[in-house]
């Protein structure tokens, strides 16, 4: 990050009213910063033209800005802030007054990156949407999941010949068992009345071929 523009200017003090001189840097990210002496050991405030800064004037704009001794009103720069407060400021010279406007209103209008701080600034960016409230996932089979879960109780179901049907009780946790059929020996009573038919009828014929020889 580079300097745009840097020098002395002389500054009004907020209280007393009274004119210290302080040496200025504008950086190209828009950031104004003044100290105490040329060294920029002693940092006395910073202003970010993009943000804080309203409006500027210059020459006879500063209706309300009394110049000190030796300087012209055609030397004089003021800051306007969007708080109400007001940067009074004097240049060596009225080029160079013209110079300091030319760059802070430059400064002021165009878009440039933020320092890194300020990404971070609620008061820039605004505050951060509320967190998510997390819900639990929806049960995976249908009812709701506990620990230990649910005892599945089961009945094996055995039938008889007859249909009787008989429980057996399963353990906890034993899904249930299978229906059982149980078939007693099938008696076929049709087909020994059908052998008993056939044999009667056999000896029947083999009396009369008899009498048939007499």
């Amino acid at each position: 990050m580079a300097y745009v523009k840097s020098g002395w200017l002389l500054r009004q003090s907020t209280i007393l009213k009274r004119w210290k001189r302080n040496w200025f840097d504008l950086w190209s990210n828009g950031c104004l910063i003044y100290y105490s002496d040329q060294e920029r050991q002693d940092t006395e405030d910073r202003i970010y033209m993009q943000i804080d800064c309203a409006n500027i004037r210059v020459g006879e704009e500063c209706k309300d800005l009394n110049p000190p001794e030796g300087k012209g009103k055609d030397c004089c720069l003021q800051i306007i802030c969007h708080e109400g407060n007001v940067i009074n400021l004097v240049a060596e010279s009225a080029d160079d007054c013209l110079a300091w406007e030319s760059a802070l209103q430059e400064a002021r209008t165009k878009t440039h990156i933020l320092a890194p701080h300020l990404l971070y600034d609620e008061a820039i960016l605004g505050s951060a949407p509320p967190p998510y409230t997390p819900y639990d996932a929806p049960p995976a089979y249908g009812y709701d999941q506990h620990h230990g879960g649910y005892s599945v109780q089961g009945a094996q179901v055995v039938y008889t010949r007859d249909g009787q049907a008989y429980y057996a009780q399963q353990g906890a946790g034993v899904p249930p068992g299978n229906h059982i059929i149980i078939r007693e020996r099938y008696y076929d009573h049709d087909g020994d009345l059908a052998m008993g038919m056939l044999a009667g009828a056999a000896t029947g014929m083999a009396l009369g071929s008899l009498f048939w020889g007499f």
